[in-house]
């Protein structure tokens, strides 16, 4: 069944019960010291900090959303691109899309405009809903987006070239639409992260989706009273893919705006959130505050977290051990997974093997997986290849781009471009992404490996491990390091510590800077061998001419 139903469904039993709360912290002006404190707030009285909708609301929002379409002639086969900060209109407009029978198209709120202009025409998106936060970049591109019929403003003060969603929808009914749906109908195309160049545009139907959702519920176990903080971006397949959980049970989402550490604490502390999903960095954050004594676990009443996973990278296995060691009463599970794979959960942990930290798991749930060769041959245990995944979760394909579809599809199978190997239990390892891999005098290094060896060091926040261009050996491993706040680090001491590793593997460059990643917390190595490959050139040619 599509996705929407589970939406009608909640409207239905859950019609006055909270679905999505909205916190912004940057309109919290208030400074508290202790969960008591703050827990004395009546919920909604925050002058815009904190805001909220009901199942019977959101199912609402989403059918006027729909009706607008259809009243404009957008519906079965047509796209809507969703260019929004994370907010509560993020997923009515969403569930409103699919309830037409058009294709949502979410865009990462990062694009410059040339990058928006691209995906919208890559898309073929036939409508543009846009937030405030993006007027200038629109207003740069409106007059040439050809394809383009209709952009609709969702925020105050609408400007001239668009429409006003919320003046429009207002005349709009909230009846759902009758158009029927089915799992083999398009709903959405996502586009695949940039890192490694202009994104992808990636067709997924609504089997998709709902594989997402049940994946979700069956790892996590999701129940009515559980509270999903999200805050991650929804235009990404992993944060809405993990909030289907909290869909399909009815149970609350919480959307945060803020990342920073107190943000999140406090978060969770006052909506008694029982499930959060964090990136590395933020789980770095987090713990160098309690470390500095910046925060204090007593100042927050975190009696209701029982789980604690992560996703969208490799994941350090010094940093889980170090979490569970803060929290060990938290159940932690990673999930891994590609937008190609809509989202987490192709391949899990489990909460049941922590003791496999490390290890991004086995295959999820309706999902199956193996390890190849060049010649798509499985490999033996032990053996690095290239990790496949297959399910109903895998994209149809590459929304015009049969080149790269047929590149990454063999017979239902999805090559994910992810070199990983298999232990004896059958965990799966990530090693490296295939394009990552370094090959330094005929020897193959893997960044992820030299990287989780280096973050052991304490005075290590982050690092980055990348291949630059060498006369002699081909390529050699520079690892660029971000030091923790307050701390001190130098070439040698990094040196003396990488003897710990075999002298192939470690790292002939030693660059301290600060380490860019993606918003869904993916490292962006792309910009570092750019930016460092050029110094290394000019250091290149600085040496021939003395």
């Amino acid at each position: 069944m599509p996705i929407t139903e589970f939406l009608t469904k909640n409207a239905k039993e859950y019609r006055d019960e909270v679905a999505l709360v909205e916190l912004n912290p940057e309109q919290d002006h208030r400074v508290f010291h202790t969960w008591r404190e703050y827990s004395l707030i009546e919920p909604g009285a925050n002058d815009g900090y904190r805001s909220e909708i009901t199942w019977g609301e959101f199912d609402r929002k989403a059918n006027r959303f729909a009706n607008l379409l259809l009243t404009r002639g957008i519906g079965r086969g047509d796209k809507v691109a969703i260019l929004l900060m994370n907010g509560l209109e993020w997923l009515p407009v969403y569930f409103g899309v699919l309830k037409t029978g058009a294709l949502a198209v979410p865009l990462n709120y990062r694009y410059s405009s040339e990058e928006i202009a691209y995906c919208l025409d890559l898309a073929d998106a036939d409508v543009l809903v846009f937030g405030p936060a993006f007027t200038g970049r629109v207003e740069e591109i409106c007059d040439g987006l050809s394809k383009v019929k209709y952009l609709f403003y969702v925020g105050d003060d609408c400007p001239s070239f668009a429409e006003s969603y919320f003046r429009l929808t207002g005349y709009c009914s909230s009846h759902a639409p009758a158009i029927s749906l089915s799992d083999e109908d398009f709903a959405a195309i996502y586009f695949s992260s940039g890192t490694t160049g202009f994104p992808k545009a990636i067709l997924h139907k609504h089997r998709s989706l709902m594989h997402a959702a049940l994946t979700e519920r069956a790892h996590h176990g999701q129940t009515h009273e559980d509270v999903f903080l999200c805050i991650p971006p929804l235009y990404h397949t992993g944060a809405k893919m993990h909030w289907f959980g909290s869909l399909v049970t009815g149970g609350r989402g919480v959307l945060l705006t803020g990342t920073a550490p107190a943000q999140i604490l406090r978060a969770v502390s006052d909506e008694k959130c029982s499930i959060v999903w964090l990136l590395v960095p933020w789980v770095q954050d987090i713990l160098d505050a309690l470390e500095r004594g910046e925060l204090s676990l007593e100042d927050f009443d975190l009696s209701r977290w029982r789980l604690m996973h992560v996703g969208a990278q490799p994941v350090p296995p010094s940093l889980i051990k170090r979490w569970r060691s803060v929290f060990p009463h938290h159940q932690y599970d990673t999930n891994y997974g590609l937008s190609e794979s809509i989202g987490p959960g192709c391949v899990h942990l489990g909460v049941e093997n922590i003791h496999k930290v490390g290890s991004i798991g086995k295959a999820g749930f309706g999902w199956e997986t193996k390890i190849v060769d060049e010649k798509g041959e499985r490999v033996p245990a032990g053996t690095v290849g290239e990790l496949a995944v297959r399910g109903a979760g895998v994209m149809s394909e590459y929304y015009k781009d049969e080149k790269a579809t047929e590149a990454v599809l063999k017979d239902g199978w999805l090559l994910t471009g992810d070199m990983a190997e298999e232990d004896a239990d059958g965990f799966i390892y990530l090693v490296d992404r295939k394009k990552d891999v370094i090959i330094t005098g005929g020897e193959n290094l893997y960044p992820v490996e030299i990287e989780n060896f280096i973050r052991r060091h304490d005075a290590v926040k982050d690092v980055a491990v990348i291949g630059l261009s060498d006369a002699r050996l081909g390529e050699i491993a520079a690892a660029v390091i971000e030091v923790k706040p307050g701390r001190t680090l130098t070439e040698e001491e990094v040196n003396r510590f990488c003897l710990g590793m075999p002298r192939y593997k470690r790292p002939r460059k030693i660059i301290f800077a600060e380490i860019p990643r993606n918003p869904t917390g993916k490292i962006e190595k792309p910009k570092l061998r750019k930016r460092y490959a050029a110094d290394s050139l000019v250091a290149r040619q600085n040496e021939v001419s003395v």
